[in-house]
């Protein structure tokens, strides 16, 4: 069953005026009506009841969670789609406003696949992406672009990605489009030539033809159109190439906090072999390869790893080794044996948490410390129940990944019983 407020009759003390006019449609900042110190009140409470209901397991005291500096602005990227039936507002249905167009770029509407909200400003990120978004829908409207029609899988122009690094400031767009003909080739490029004359603040402009079902680009070809197609991101004095394929975390000031967590809770002395499981691009690997004998980071997306490695020698780092395949299979105890029992291992799985194959062989490895790195406390607390027989919750801290929204990262420490 789902319902909607129709009215307030007293507000709570906690409530706030939301910043955004698309507050309530969007679905994205759903607690920007909330105070931001009751909504890491809440964030803890919610890592506190997911460990203790579902894990079900013996606990310290939470560290106090970790607060993002910034409220706002706080996103390095973010991605808007393009459609041509976009989602009409009840001041436009219900007073019969008379609809210019029903094209339309901005967020996906939650629990409508096929319509996106039209968006004039979004204040997760630098404002230059809602000049360059908003100035793209203008051309696009001026010149007859098709905006794309995700039932009958057709209209040019289909999505854009924006990824912004600010020390030293780059900005990487992303256009996805959906290229048939010769003509909408000509119009892909005028539309990317106009770009570049307009706007000096995008640095590397890339571009690919996305001709499937779903508006994944892992597999597909990317097309650099200006710049060197990828951008640098910062952290201490380390820096890490990030591509339009890349996982990088989108809070780089929280993403800090959260990779110190990591390093503190590891203890590293320089004599450990560490495992970094699900290493992506090798942020955290890279992080604490200085302060660990070797460090071995397995990730199952090739061009992740490809970067991974590209980072290493990039910072010079010469004790990381990256191996791309699937966890379960990778992660064996013949791979144990071939190459070193570790002292640390850290993982850091997707929101699905770690298959059971993988909670078995850590158990199997025993190492000493495993730092467990969760954006789902539920299901990092039905992986560390698996685990309870060996290992107990040393430590927890929650970070603040993400303003505005319920979701939470928690990074918990685990020591052999």
């Amino acid at each position: 069953m789902e319902a909607k407020a129709v009215s307030i009759r007293k507000p709570s003390e906690d409530r706030v005026e939301p910043r955004c006019s698309n507050f309530g449609v969007c679905g994205g900042c759903k607690w920007q009506c909330l105070s931001y110190s009751r909504q890491l009140q809440y964030k803890q409470q919610q890592v506190v009841d997911a460990l203790t209901r579902i894990g079900k397991i013996e606990l310290p005291e939470p560290m106090p969670i970790i607060g993002s500096k910034s409220t706002y602005g706080y996103r390095n990227k973010l991605e808007f789609s393009f459609s041509n039936k976009r989602w009409l507002t009840e001041e436009e249905i219900g007073n019969d406003i008379e609809i210019d167009s029903k094209n339309g770029v901005g967020f996906h509407i939650p629990g409508a696949f096929d319509k996106v909200l039209d968006i004039s400003e979004c204040h997760l990120m630098d404002d230059i992406q809602n000049s360059i978004r908003n100035a793209v829908r203008e051309y696009a409207m001026e010149h007859g672009l098709t905006f794309f029609d995700l039932r009958q899988q057709q209209g040019l122009l289909r999505d854009m990605i924006f990824r912004l690094s600010p020390q030293p400031f780059e900005l990487m767009l992303t256009m996805q489009f959906h290229i048939t003909t010769d003509e909408e080739q000509q119009q892909a490029n005028e539309l990317m030539e106009w770009l570049c004359s307009q706007f000096d603040e995008i640095t590397t402009l890339v571009w690919v033809n996305n001709l499937k079902c779903n508006d994944t680009i892992g597999d597909l070809d990317i097309q650099v159109f200006k710049g060197q197609g990828f951008v640098y991101e910062h952290m201490e004095d380390l820096r890490f190439k990030v591509g339009p394929k890349s996982f990088y975390q989108t809070n780089n000031e929280q993403a800090y906090e959260l990779y110190k967590a990591v390093r503190n809770f590891a203890s590293l002395t320089g004599t450990e072999m560490v495992y970094d499981l699900y290493t992506g691009t090798g942020t955290i690997a890279n992080f604490v390869a200085r302060k660990a004998r070797k460090v071995i980071g397995i990730e199952y997306v090739e061009d992740a790893i490809r970067d991974a490695k590209i980072n290493a020698e990039l910072n010079g780092i010469g004790n990381c080794e990256f191996i791309a395949g699937d966890m379960k299979d990778v992660l064996t105890d013949d791979f144990i044996a071939a190459n070193g029992q570790p002292d640390v291992i850290i993982t850091d799985p997707p929101r699905a948490g770690m298959h059971p194959d993988v909670v078995q062989t850590i158990l199997n490895a025993a190492p000493q410390r495993v730092v467990y790195v969760s954006c789902n406390p539920a299901t990092q607390a039905r992986d560390l129940q698996m685990m309870d027989s060996l290992y107990k919750v040393a430590a927890y801290q929650p970070v603040d990944m993400f303003p505005h929204t319920h979701h939470i990262e928690n990074v918990a420490l685990l020591e052999k019983r």
